[in-house]
């Protein structure tokens, strides 16, 4: 097993940015509530622990505490912000409420060349702060390592206890040299070895995948998307024929979809698939509905219906294998009020009817977005898969605003094809989060040749994102904007005008409906 940091949350917005920098390093983190007892975390064996930031108040008399036992474990201890400010409160220092709130970029310097966490580093940083609250009084044992025009505390240190604090975000990227500093904890201080690597992660989930399921039969629901791609792959490598992939065609795909999953899972991986061409009940009970919701939850339900019954084809099989990621599992504390277990829903478990009794296998379940990439390059997955853009759940309906039929939808697909076509011959497909076609049921006047047209409009959508949480429109150069539209418009039966969205999220979403 890899070396294992792990990582207390106390609420803030940037554990998960902690945790990835953490793995950036070759090195397991993992996250758990702020108030998991010692007892359950040395059953870890960690080789070092991290306090999260968070919103809450040291001085407040419902603020989120650890168990103080934490501190007899004798591992490195990293407070980020609020936790430096927990390890004051625990060990003896004082903390008050700052009289000038500390935000943003300041610069730090540091007065203990002999502190690790520094090591290779200047002795100017630029740093990003977010606190209120300081540390007035250090602990016995402390010394002061760096400090900025506001704070005299910013960066502690106990050698004696290999316990240190600092009152910026090394995690941000507005804390340039932050990840080195994160780097030196976890190898100069906690001494992890760099064991953290996809290439060693497949042995791994090989092995727990074959003791999990020994001699049973898995289903695995196929998409066509990076998650159950890689896990398809992953899962096929452990177990090779006991799996089966269920592919639904619920006629919503993008243009020469279906053809290209078969082609990689069947005739490149040689995996048994159960191909569903279900395009008729969807498109038929999708007929007439305009309402965005409606139009979700018939899909929804549609798809289910289709799954079961083509889980009855498959035969016995006890495991369900599914593409779950860590950010779905993970046990987080809300920002705002009274720190409380909220568990994020597993966005692909849900929906499934409960008497469909299946063990779930979940063998990405510990893994970012970026590490599942890294999984699937090691596995021989194709870049087309593993790089692709996110695709929604219920398809191209909800890039179809108002009613869906084969009409709009060979409309849809054909503009589609165009934009992602031109994004990857231009090298931006893979520069942003996603880039694609929306079908506006909206008919304007035009010119074409000699004839006037009475025809849709298409949207071209184009936006950043870190989660897909929020986004940004790209600005997308004028020449790759003037291809797109010239294509669509003369290669689109059906379309005589483009539009570009240039909304952000919020106060918009990434897709139209």
């Amino acid at each position: 097993m890899a070396d294992t940091i792990v990582i207390l949350d106390f609420g803030s917005q940037y554990t998960q940015v902690i945790a990835r920098r953490i793995r950036e390093c070759n090195v397991y983190s993992t996250i758990l509530r702020f108030d998991t007892p010692a007892k359950k975390i040395a059953k870890i064996y960690p080789k070092g622990i991290i306090l999260s930031g968070g919103p809450a108040s040291v001085c407040d008399a419902n603020a989120p505490l650890l168990d103080k036992n934490i501190f007899e474990l004798g591992v490195p201890i990293l407070g980020i912000c609020y936790g430096m400010q927990l390890i004051a409160h625990f060990l003896g220092g004082k903390v008050e409420k700052g009289l000038k709130r500390e935000y943003g970029k300041t610069n730090l310097t540091v007065v203990d060349d002999a502190c690790l966490l520094f090591k290779n580093l200047p002795n100017n940083l630029v740093v990003w702060n977010s606190h209120g609250d300081k540390l007035t009084a250090l602990p016995e044992g402390f010394v002061v390592v760096g400090i900025t025009e506001n704070s005299d505390y910013a960066a502690i240190e106990y050698p004696a206890k290999k316990i240190f604090g600092l009152q910026f975000h090394p995690e941000v990227v507005h804390t340039p040299r932050g990840k080195e500093i994160l780097s030196n904890f976890v190898h100069q201080i906690c001494g992890c070895d760099k064991n953290w690597t996809m290439r060693n992660y497949i042995d791994q989930a090989v092995s727990q995948i074959q003791q999990q399921v020994g001699n049973e039969n898995v289903i695995l629901g196929l998409s066509g998307g990076v998650d159950s791609s890689v896990a398809t792959a992953l899962i096929h490598k452990a177990i090779g024929d006991q799996l089966t992939c269920i592919f639904v065609n619920n006629g919503l795909l993008r243009a020469k979809e279906s053809e290209f999953v078969q082609q990689v899972f069947v005739q490149n991986f040689k995996i048994k698939l159960v191909y569903e061409d279900a395009t008729d009940i969807f498109l038929k009970r999708l007929k007439g509905v305009k309402d965005p919701e409606k139009k979700r939850k018939i899909i929804g339900k549609t798809f289910i219906e289709v799954f079961e019954s083509a889980t009855k084809k498959v035969g016995k099989a006890k495991f369900l294998a599914q593409g779950t990621l860590y950010p779905d599992v993970i046990e987080s504390v809300p920002i705002g009020g009274n720190p409380a277990s909220l568990i994020k829903s597993h966005h692909n478990v849900g929906g499934l009817p409960k008497r469909m009794k299946f063990e779930l296998v979940e063998p990405l379940k510990c893994l970012f977005k970026d590490e599942v990439r890294q999984l699937g390059i090691e596995l021989g997955l194709p870049r087309e898969i593993v790089y692709r853009q996110p695709f929604p759940g219920p398809g191209l309906a909800v890039r179809i605003v108002g009613e869906v039929n084969s009409e709009r939808l060979e409309i849809l697909r054909n503009a589609d094809w165009i934009v992602v076509e031109e994004m990857k011959n231009s090298g931006w497909y893979y520069k942003i989060w996603q880039s694609f076609a929306v079908l506006i049921p909206v008919r304007s006047v035009g010119v074409m040749g000699d004839e006037r047209t009475y025809d849709y409009t298409i949207a071209i959508r184009a936006v950043d994102s870190q989660d897909g949480m929020t986004a940004d429109w790209v600005k997308l150069p004028y020449e790759i904007l003037e291809k797109l539209s010239s294509r669509i418009v003369n290669e689109v039966q059906g379309v005589n005008r483009c539009v570009f969205d240039i909304t952000s999220k919020p106060p918009g979403t990434i897709e139209w409906e």
